[in-house]
């Protein structure tokens, strides 16, 4: 069987190019700055309002991944001048959203399982809209039957038992777990926006790859001792 973990990296689409239909829609609940700063935020959640810096796969078997990545607001010509490397086991490689999406669905084609940390919630759907709105045309369907494991793992589900107890995000899973944390490198998910501000793109590209190791030991411990 061949298992791959994915993660991706989002950033929120610059506010003043929505039209002001839109502006008012995002800030209708917001009363003051400081929860119209939020909502503006929180646009890196949606695939209407975000889009795709970083996508990262890897394999649970062969322990081999690759992370595919923006660079810049015109990837495609700065990818030109970026030439692929590799580093612990993890191959990069730079492109447009477009582009690094159509390397995703080429290599998912040909998993038999795929795992997730929150897929169902954030990762699958995003991938499937941002795709459309790319006119990518996607090889899986990646939110198939939520209380089957056979296809599609997503640990938040199963350690919560589909919403039966307490979410805790990966970071204390893993530590609860004795797992080594992603953020230990001090990168969060509140960081990739500034960092692809400053053009620390292969920083998030690393940090994303940090995430796959991490669910995939999440994985191992759930597949040993969890899965009935």
């Amino acid at each position: 069987m061949k298992t791959i973990v994915f993660d991706i990296e989002t950033i929120p689409v610059d506010f003043d190019t929505l039209d002001e239909a839109q502006k008012k829609y995002l800030l209708k609940f917001a009363e003051n700055e400081e929860d119209e700063e939020k909502a503006k935020e929180r646009m890196a959640l949606w695939a209407p309002t975000n889009r795709i810096v970083a996508i990262g796969m890897l394999s649970v078997e062969g322990e081999r991944g690759a992370v595919y990545f923006q660079a810049g607001e015109n990837p495609s010509a700065d990818a030109q001048d970026r030439e692929d490397f590799e580093e612990g086991k993890i191959k990069y490689s730079c492109g447009s959203e477009k582009e690094i999406l159509e390397k995703f669905w080429k290599a998912i084609s040909y998993a038999n399982r795929f795992v997730t940390f929150n897929g169902r919630g954030f990762d699958c759907p995003v991938l499937m809209l941002r795709s459309a709105m790319n006119n990518v045309k996607p090889t899986r369907n990646l939110m198939p039957y939520r209380y089957k494991t056979d296809f599609h793992v997503d640990l938040l589900e199963q350690m919560t038992f589909y919403s039966a107890s307490r979410k805790f995000n990966l970071d204390f899973y893993c530590k609860a777990f004795g797992i080594e944390s992603p953020k230990s490198s001090g990168v969060t998910g509140h960081d990739v926006k500034p960092l692809f501000e400053s053009g620390e793109y292969e920083k998030i590209a690393r940090y994303c790859a940090g995430d796959l190791w991490a669910t995939r030991e999440l994985y191992l411990r759930w597949r040993d001792y969890m899965q009935f």
